[in-house]
């Protein structure tokens, strides 16, 4: 009998990434084979979101287009798993009476098993009972790249931002055991990655609950001590919740990239309070500062929501002068939408959907201006590389990505894919960096951090964040 294959489609964040990457390796551990596309498969997998509205009206659609192939081939097993199916629960088995199985993220290392035994009974199968995630071994995971990975340190949010579900489908904060992290982390380096990226709903609250003091600051030094790992990365950070002490290491640290994913959500003080965000602009402007201050050279990448419940014209305003004060690398712009069950879900969602529409292109236009600009500071700049392997657009040239997280291409060959390399910028678009090879195997950790400690600027040390 031929091995059953699975496919499986992602929505969302890198959490789900990853999660989707250990599912894939418990079923291939189980005899099944990764089929390239649906059609091929004999199971096919959902792995959903719900924190916006887009990604869960794409997994309905796409389900809805499963289930029509469903009726040709009733052998088809058909789950849906991850954020969406913690949120919709049993109701889904009415909207969608194809489907096999619904598992909520907290259950993941129960779908193998769940699909297996759809298998053999054919009856429906459901998980969505919270549970202890870290207890998942990712080292299981089937990784998407052989170079860079993923890695949970926690799961769930405490935080209750009135726009968001997360706190109510992967539940309240749990940090897994350093233990862990640095076992699976030994074990990526041990197989070669280079670079790893710390995950979590909100890393800067990693350790709360521990009976120990430990915190996100030891887990980055315990990281930066594994041989073979060059690069750590993290996301995402909250801004009310970030030290001068973790500030500091980052530019300690000669692993930890330049680069930060920091979001603002919105620029007026008045929205920012009515989406419980627990700080004002001025307060995240003197974060900014203080970033700026120990890393001058730091990349800083955003989200922002337009068209919150209420937001005026002034509103949006005051945020076109917030992006154009902070000057962000990079930002990802979302128009609002009610998510059932938040706070928000309360307030009249009364900016018309063409009034958003304006402001999230106004935004974009605004953005790409100023990545454009950004990215053409760095032309004529020697940068390093961590190089994944051909363009995409441009198999002839390879590709990677600096230590600020920006995309480069340049020529050379694919026997550089998974080293460091030397690269002189000679183009910038807002998007990439276009560069000629300067050297590669002298792009050493130690150089990049003292380049970095060549241009600090003293800090005040009697401004505390927190």
């Amino acid at each position: 009998m031929a091995e059953p294959k699975v496919f499986i489609k992602t929505y969302g964040c890198q959490m789900n990434e990853l999660d989707s990457e250990f599912i894939l390796g418990d079923l291939l551990a189980r005899g099944f084979r990764r089929a390239e596309n649906e059609s091929e498969a004999d199971v096919v997998l959902l792995n959903t979101c719900c924190v916006r509205e887009m990604p869960e009206r794409k997994a309905f659609g796409k389900m809805g287009l499963l289930g029509e192939m469903k009726r040709d081939n009733p052998n088809l097993i058909l789950g849906l798993c991850g954020c969406m199916a913690q949120k919709r629960k049993e109701t889904l088995f009415k909207q969608m009476p194809f489907l096999d199985i619904v598992c909520g993220p907290s259950q993941i290392g129960q779908l193998a098993e769940m699909v297996v035994s759809v298998q053999r009974t054919r009856t429906r199968q459901i998980r969505i009972e919270e549970d202890a995630a870290g207890r998942l071994d990712f080292r299981k995971a089937s990784r998407r790249s052989a170079i860079k990975a993923f890695v949970s340190i926690m799961h769930g949010c405490d935080n209750y931002c009135s726009y968001c579900v997360v706190p109510y489908v992967r539940g309240r904060e749990q940090s897994r055991p350093p233990e862990q992290i640095l076992a699976e982390i030994e074990d990526l380096a041990g197989r070669g990655y280079k670079e790893v990226t710390l995950l979590g709903q909100n890393v800067n609250s990693y350790g709360k609950g521990f009976a120990a003091s430990y915190d996100l600051v030891d887990l980055l030094e315990q990281v930066n001590q594994i041989p073979g790992i060059e690069r750590i990365r993290f996301v995402t950070s909250h801004p009310k919740d970030i030290s001068l002490r973790l500030m500091e290491a980052m530019a300690r640290l000669e692993k930890v990239c330049e680069h930060l994913h920091f979001p603002l959500q919105s620029g007026a003080d008045r929205i920012l309070q009515l989406m419980n965000r627990g700080y004002a602009l001025a307060d995240y402007v003197r974060l900014v500062d203080a970033l700026r201050a120990v890393m001058p050279d730091i990349a800083l990448g955003t989200d922002i929501i337009v068209g919150f419940p209420t937001e005026t014209e002034e509103d949006f305003r005051d945020t076109l002068e917030a992006m154009r004060r902070i000057e962000y690398d990079s930002a990802f712009i979302f128009k609002y939408s009610t998510r059932e069950g938040t706070a928000a879900a309360r307030l009249p969602d009364d900016v018309p959907p063409e009034k958003k529409k304006e402001r999230n292109q106004e935004l974009l236009e605004l953005q790409e201006e100023i990545s454009l600009r950004r990215n053409r500071r760095w032309i004529g700049q020697e940068v390093e590389v961590l190089v994944e392997g051909p363009s995409k657009r441009n198999p002839d040239k390879m590709m990677g990505r600096t230590r600020q997280n920006h995309i480069a291409v340049f020529d050379g060959g694919t026997e550089l894919a998974g080293s460091l390399a030397r690269v002189t910028v000679v183009r910038a678009t807002a998007l990439t960096l276009f560069g000629e090879l300067a050297q590669r195997g002298d792009a050493s950790p130690g150089r990049a951090l003292a380049h970095r400690r060549r241009q600090l600027r003293p800090m005040r040390r009697t401004y505390n964040p927190k």
